[in-house]
């Protein structure tokens, strides 16, 4: 079974009700570490120089149903400038119908159905996790580059700990992140509470939680911002 393969069945699982109700932000866990991911989103695009998006046409790779996405157009940008891909054909039609305005394609990370330097910024939230074979990865990368213009944004965030109850996502480290995209010179911190402390700690007090997240040692994903040299 090719990755891809492997990965339209993951995600296909995780479209089912149970795993859905999971995830929603409804629960005070998922809820605190959208909020928490959303402010380290933001103090990221502040870093690079990018204190309002107004003007930036901005590409995300895996978008899923389309909400981080739509989340940009808070932060000034145009939803002509809002273009996502993803695979899976049940996501983007959520993902139109919720959000008709942005630009959503069928399609896989590694053939990416744009030219050379189309974008002003290319982001990506989780996907790399998810696949586990290292030429695929790299592809995804290399689109990543192509499509951003000399000068663009990465954005990225992703796993840096093993989850040992789910086999079907691997953890990025720095080392890897900068084999991927040579010549990013990457700004990278840690964010996110450890996920089973934030669902067993948000119901009972959002500031104990962010007390913890306090703690580097504690927190589960890298967030890192960096620039296509030109």
């Amino acid at each position: 079974m090719s990755d891809l393969s492997r990965l339209r069945r993951v995600y296909g699982r995780r479209d089912t009700g149970a795993m859905r109700d999971k995830y929603s932000l409804e629960r005070p866990g998922e809820r605190y570490m959208a909020q928490q991911r959303e402010r380290a989103t933001l103090d990221a695009w502040r870093s690079a120089g990018q204190a309002s998006l107004a003007g930036l046409r901005v590409l995300e790779v895996g978008c899923g149903r389309g909400e981080r996405l739509a989340d940009l157009l808070r932060w000034g940008a145009q939803a002509g400038d809002l273009f996502g891909v993803d695979m899976m054909p049940a996501f983007l039609e959520e993902a139109r119908k919720n959000h008709p305005a942005l630009g959503f394609s069928l399609a896989d990370a590694s053939r990416l159905p744009f030219p050379d330097a189309s974008f002003d910024a290319v982001m990506q939230f989780t996907l790399f996790s998810s696949i586990l074979d290292e030429r695929l990865r790299r592809a995804i990368a290399t689109e990543m580059l192509r499509v951003a213009r000399p000068g663009g944004v990465l954005l990225w965030y992703d796993m840096r700990y093993p989850n040992p109850w789910n086999p079907d996502v691997r953890p990025i480290g720095r080392a890897e992140l900068g084999g991927l995209f040579p010549g990013i010179d990457w700004r990278v911190r840690s964010a996110t509470l450890l996920p089973p402390l934030a669902r067993a700690l948000a119901p009972v007090s959002f500031a104990l939680c962010r007390a913890l997240e306090a703690l580097p040692p504690l927190r589960s994903h890298y967030l890192a911002i960096g620039r296509k040299s030109r």
